[in-house]
């Protein structure tokens, strides 16, 4: 059996050698950089299935590295970071991150978070093989690719935005709650909060008004959650 393979990108030394330890005792394969410089290189040239991203590294921060990985890719991401402040964990998801974690943290805790995240890439996946592609009021999603476009523009959605438009196109004026949402994209909603489901959509909406300011789908409803209108 292959086994998987995190890229840990982590400047404390001290840290790095714990989530390298318990990374390779739990049979994943290890590779470790230090400062964000290299890192979209490393991942364009090699095979990554996840990757352990610091937030506060001393040349680019966890936030652009995310930005710019989610311009070609939907690699998942688990931020690791000293910042536990409720905006940071949201700028994290904004970004582009999966999940994220505080420092101090326990190593089980990250082992069980990769293996969460991992289960839930592999979920879509599996399931994606047996969905047909979505034509919906000017978008096309092809699951199958993990590729959204909307009036011929790719929206770049990270894994958790594209399920969520997904649901969303699929059952056009269907009003979601939040937590319907939620219980629908994530396979663990114990970490998950009505912010999050709200920061995701705000960023599908940011994406879409790139290409049409004047007409956005996605709609909330007061007291409700979101629904998704037809567009003419």
């Amino acid at each position: 059996m292959i086994k998987q393979k995190i890229l840990i990108v982590e400047d404390e030394e001290h840290i790095a050698e714990v989530l390298i330890a318990y990374c390779q005792n739990n049979g994943y394969k290890v590779h470790h950089l230090t400062s964000g410089h290299g890192v979209i290189d490393y991942i364009k040239t090699n095979q990554v299935d996840l990757m352990l991203l610091d937030l506060m590294l001393p040349d680019i921060d966890g936030l652009e590295i995310c930005k710019q990985l989610r311009l070609f890719s939907q690699l998942p991401v688990i931020m690791v970071t000293a910042k536990g402040e409720e905006i940071d964990r949201l700028f994290g998801l904004e970004f582009g991150a999966d999940d994220y974690i505080c420092k101090p943290f326990s190593p089980r805790e990250v082992v069980a978070r990769i293996k969460a995240v991992l289960r839930r890439a592999d979920n879509n996946v599996a399931n994606q093989s047996h969905e047909h592609i979505i034509r919906q009021s000017g978008f096309i999603m092809e699951p199958n690719k993990y590729k959204a476009t909307f009036k011929g523009s790719d929206l770049t959605l990270t894994p958790i935005e594209f399920k969520i438009l997904a649901l969303l196109l699929n059952n056009v004026e269907r009003v979601y709650s939040r937590d319907e949402i939620m219980n629908q994209v994530y396979l663990d909603t114990a970490d998950v909060s009505d912010r999050n489901i709200d920061t995701h959509i705000k960023n599908i909406r940011k994406k879409i008004n790139r290409f049409s300011s004047d007409a956005n789908p996605i709609c909330s409803v007061y007291g409700v959650g979101y629904k998704c209108e037809q567009l003419a």
